[in-house]
């Protein structure tokens, strides 16, 4: 390929878990792709890992499935409990979805080995290129093609291509030089990530994914397989908006938080702190012209429930499934307007709504209201068929059987 001149491929931007799974999708089916990426090397930064089964379905198709698996590890179990009375309120085992997926668990395996999983299968494939430390600045687009500026090590380049994927997070660049609104709100509080390696598990008796319900600071714990045996826990806190950074991560505010919720005897090993703002929003448009959104640039939200992550790659999936069907000549073009219809009504409908519903129920104040919640909770874990019923909303797999009807 000589660069800015065969512009017979699709140009991705971004080589997280997005762009590089829509990149090795497209891949496989014989369209032949470029991902930029503005970064060295992906970065190794402790964001999302909760993969659902829904999406560990749409992996198996292009061979990621039981590696992602081996990179990680499988959580049956989740639970929700009541951090002021410390009581178990409710248990939901995947187990009950055995009819429904192939992949009747969870498997937490952070984005940045997904990611690295799949930039490696992709350049296995003759169809696949990958260019590190290429930032993209610009974007001008045709009815036929779409031309990037890109800065790279060897100074600025042009590269043309017959559509654009932007899979560039929440700051996308695509988005904004698409001019594409980015509609919704921020929370006012930062969410606090604390990683520790105490064993939470063998000293506490906790699954791999808990959720803590509590009035004035609720918590969600979860484990990573790090980069071995005996892996990592992460616990994400509320903060005070009124706090600067700080005193957010300072170590005695830290130990504090660790503390309350979990009490012991000496301080807490803590080997990563990290500061997010949060945001719930989603593009007025995912297309374009020749041009698409996909993952954070197309829409963020808050963390509990893992579903960000988990929607972004089924975006990936989705779109390359109608891009390679129009390259092929066995659609036409409408059917990437199909594209925005599923997955944007989807990000609307379901991720905004269900993450916005997870944190209500977890910092919930009015005591009433966090009783009905908490007692909801409880019956529906005791009932197995609307148990199931709550796990294949939990697990993406409605989200998904449901896009597929609309458009």
């Amino acid at each position: 390929m000589v660069k800015g001149v065969d512009n017979a491929r699709v140009l991705v931007v971004g080589a997280g878990p997005v762009g590089s799974i829509a990149a090795l999708a497209l891949a496989r089916r014989g369209v032949p792709v470029t991902v930029l990426e503005a970064e060295a090397e992906i970065q190794q930064d402790p964001r999302a890992a909760t993969t659902h089964p829904a999406t560990l379905e749409m992996l198996d198709e292009i061979g990621l499935a039981g590696k992602v698996e081996e990179q990680g590890l499988v959580a049956v179990e989740f639970h929700f409990r009541d951090r002021p009375t410390g009581e178990l309120i409710a248990v939901f085992d995947h187990s009950l979805l055995a009819d429904d997926t192939r992949f009747p668990y969870v498997v937490q395996c952070e984005q940045y080995k997904t990611a690295a999983l799949a930039i490696e299968a992709l350049e296995a494939l003759p169809e696949g290129e990958v260019l590190f430390s290429h930032r993209l600045t610009g974007i001008r687009q045709t009815e036929d093609e779409v031309v990037v500026t890109v800065e790279t090590p060897g100074g600025e380049e042009r590269l043309s291509g017959s559509y654009l994927i932007g899979a560039d997070g929440g700051r996308s660049t695509v988005r904004k030089e698409l001019a594409i609104p980015f509609e919704g709100f921020t929370y006012p509080e930062r969410f606090l990530v604390l990683t520790t390696p105490f064993d939470f598990a063998a000293e506490r008796g906790y699954v791999f994914r808990t959720y803590f319900a509590d009035p004035d600071e609720w918590c969600n714990l979860f484990k990573v397989s790090a980069d071995g045996p005996p892996g990592l826990w992460r616990t994400v806190f509320p903060t005070d908006p009124e706090d600067t950074d700080e005193e957010v991560l300072s170590d005695d505010r830290v130990q504090a938080r660790l503390q309350k919720f979990f009490p012991k005897g000496d301080e807490y090993d803590v080997i990563h702190r990290n500061l997010y703002k949060i945001h719930q929003r989603v593009a007025a448009r995912y297309r374009q012209g020749r041009v698409f959104l996909a993952g954070d640039a197309a829409h963020v939200n808050n963390p509990i429930g893992g579903l960000g992550m988990n929607c972004g790659i089924h975006d990936a999936i989705n779109l390359a499934e109608k891009l390679a069907l129009v390259w092929f000549g066995e659609a036409e073009d409408s059917e990437l307007d199909r594209y925005e219809v599923q997955r944007r009504t989807t990000a609307i409908d379901y991720l905004q709504a269900q993450t916005i519903r997870n944190k209500k129920r977890l910092e919930e104040k009015d005591p009433e209201i966090r009783r009905r919640n908490l007692d909801e909770l409880r019956e529906t874990a005791a009932d197995p068929e609307r148990a199931r019923q709550f796990l294949l909303a939990t697990s993406m797999i409605a989200s998904v059987r449901r896009a597929a009807t609309l458009g």
